[in-house]
């Protein structure tokens, strides 16, 4: 294998690695775009709905958003993020990362509007107010969903990456070779 590829290689070990923090960090974004929910079982804005449970929302993706910025840091710093396949991989994560920084916001306008706006006097102010929670809040979720997306994307790029261990098997766990020891001076004393 020549030093080109040993140097465009990440690691095996370092790519199932972020292969399985990815995933495990898709799943939570997934899971948190399903469960916060804005409309009741008759698909309707609720009456009153709560500030806190909303707010609660904008927190909970906060933290996710923090997760998917910081792996995203971690991974820019790293060597791997200069090879050919690490700079598409950091491409997919710069975009998560943005998408998930989006989410935030808008579950919190979405709990903002629930609380700020006075009740509406009439239908029609309130079928204004429900139509802006409800777009916030989808806006929101769908952000996450392209988070997830993103995240799914680099994981695939590893995948293929990982493809190359398996075609070249022996050549790809040879490690580069270690630098020979300092040879001992000519000059005696």
């Amino acid at each position: 294998m020549n030093s080109v590829a040993q140097r465009e290689l990440i690691p095996r070990d370092d790519t199932l690695e972020m292969i399985g923090t990815l995933n495990d960090l898709r799943a939570k974004l997934v899971a948190s775009a399903e469960r916060h929910q804005l409309l009741d079982d008759t698909g309707r804005v609720p009456a009153a709905p709560s500030y806190t449970e909303l707010l609660q929302h904008a927190l909970d993706v906060q933290t996710l958003s923090r997760d998917v910025v910081q792996m995203t840091v971690q991974f820019s710093r790293s060597t791997h993020s200069t090879s050919h396949v690490g700079s598409r991989v950091l491409a997919h994560l710069a975009t998560a990362a943005t998408m998930s920084s989006h989410a935030v916001p808008n579950f919190a306008e979405t709990a903002e509007e629930a609380l700020s706006l006075p009740r509406p006097s009439g239908p029609t102010d309130r079928q204004h107010r429900d139509n802006r929670m409800v777009i916030d809040h989808a806006t929101a979720r769908a952000y996450l969903r392209r988070t997830s997306e993103s995240l799914r994307d680099a994981v695939k790029e590893l995948d293929a990456h990982l493809d190359f261990y398996r075609l070249f098997p022996a050549q790809a766990r040879q490690q580069s070779p270690a630098t020979p020891p300092p040879r001992p001076s000519a000059r005696h004393r």
